[in-house]
């Protein structure tokens, strides 16, 4: 039922009222308290609602925030001395979509296991109602200023840049008065909250984000700033109209959070021009499974300055476990005040990446005989999430898709060449696999 951020899917075919309300049962098992917020999805008051009345009808007291940010929402957990939260929310997905994410008091989205909790007692129909005089209470919470104040006090500027913030028709306002109260010029792009997303698709890709790169060329500001629906991603655009690629932004972001000795946290799909920018000041990376909770997890452990991932979601373990788009904004106007990002960007050495993405009818089969054969041919081999192999001057990645019978090959090298060699060795191996396990004609 869950996948790594959560439960998400069509709303009134995966997403339903009825599935809100079972997960508001099942989470009532072991909550008292439970902080619920939304984005601004047509669909998200229903199922808030919905997800409301199964925790109050167990018994279970529910603080709503509302329409509100995501790290908000997670925030709010420990704020208010909840047991639990829940963001009603599709993230970046498309506005067909919406989705129900689970938060911990400590910031971090539920792991596998808590998740699998949730879904066991969903798929059982296990509950606790109570009658009716023992029902839970409901009420209501603003927090977007305490958010706000929050990335006031971990955040100093002391020549305030400005800044143009793209909110995507979501819920990052928080974003823009943070901004302003540190001090800097903001002017805003697609600021009305609407869940049906008019402005630009959620997702804050270069091509979606292509009125804020030419805003950028044309004004005067020092850098833009662009979220998703939510606002825990957060991508940027330096002040001459270039959109940083998310490599980048990461290699930027962790250089400036962590210290000598210290490690930062990404997936095992980040590029290695993040480890060669961080080598530099003597900083080690240390890989996780694709997935801000994965990512969280990791920043929890001793040494471990930073945690981000290249679609956007950035991770200060000091401040809270969850990506914190406003607060990743923030922190990169610090750095834009310091030194222009166009120069910054400038000192990040990047290579050539190649992707491909290969039919297979049977992916578990596939990858398990992608394994065997891998793990016996190469030396530097890891099978976290899905099969990497490691070389001196670069890798591939073999992993399959989550939701389609896809499995996907990702190659770099600090040459082009050897790239398409790696591309070309990563590929021939799904290929051999699927036909071993299939018996069909290899289509490569």
């Amino acid at each position: 039922m869950f996948g790594t951020s959560g439960v998400r899917g069509p709303v009134g075919e995966t997403i339903t009222a009825e599935l809100a309300l079972s997960v508001g049962r099942a989470l009532a098992l072991d909550s008292e308290r439970v902080v619920v917020g939304r984005d601004p999805r047509g669909s998200g008051e229903l199922l808030a609602d919905a997800l409301a009345a199964g925790l109050r009808e167990s018994g279970t007291d529910v603080i709503d925030l509302g329409v509100a940010a995501t790290p908000t929402i997670a925030r709010a957990v420990a704020w208010l001395d909840a047991d639990a939260g829940v963001a009603i929310t599709a993230s970046h997905n498309p506005a067909t979509d919406n989705g129900i994410k689970l938060w911990q008091p400590t910031g971090q989205a539920f792991d596998d296991a808590m998740q699998a909790t949730i879904a066991d007692r969903v798929e059982a129909g296990e509950t606790d109602l109570r009658p009716w005089d023992d029902l839970g209470t409901i009420e209501t919470a603003d927090l977007r200023r305490r958010h706000v104040d929050a990335i006031a006090d971990a955040v100093e500027i002391d020549d305030p840049p400005s800044v143009v913030v793209d909110l995507g028709n979501g819920a990052g306002a928080v974003s823009v008065e943070a901004l302003q109260a540190l001090g800097c010029d903001v002017q805003t792009l697609n600021a009305q909250p609407d869940g049906s997303f008019p402005g630009r698709p959620s997702e804050p890709t270069a091509e979606n984000c292509d009125a804020l790169t030419r805003l950028l060329e044309a004004s005067d500001a020092d850098l833009g700033i662009a979220h998703d629906g939510d606002a825990d991603r957060m991508r940027a655009v330096t002040g001459d109209g270039e959109f940083i690629p998310g490599d980048v932004l990461l290699a930027l972001l962790a250089r400036e959070a962590a210290e000598p000795g210290q490690r930062v946290a990404v997936p095992v799909d980040t590029s290695i021009a993040v480890d060669d920018h961080l080598a530099e000041i003597d900083v080690s990376v240390t890989r996780t499974r694709v997935g801000d909770v994965y990512v969280a997890e990791r920043v929890t452990e001793s040494e471990v300055a930073f945690g981000g991932e290249p679609s956007g979601a950035w991770i200060w373990p000091e401040a809270t476990l969850c990506p914190d788009g406003p607060l990743a904004a923030a922190k990169l106007a610090a750095l834009a005040a310091e030194r222009p990002l166009e120069a910054r960007v400038a000192d990040v050495d990047t290579y050539p990446i190649r992707r491909e993405s290969i039919e297979v009818a049977q992916k578990r089969a596939v990858m398990d005989r992608v394994e065997a054969t891998v793990t016996e041919s190469y030396d530097d081999v890891t099978t976290l999430d899905g099969v990497r192999v490691s070389f001196d001057d670069g890798w591939f990645l073999i992993r399959a898709s989550g939701t389609q019978p896809l499995v996907r090959v990702t190659a770099e090298a600090r040459d082009a060449e050897q790239t398409r060699a790696y591309l070309s060795s990563a590929t021939s191996l799904v290929g051999d696999a699927r036909d071993e396990t299939t018996g069909e004609k290899s289509r490569r």
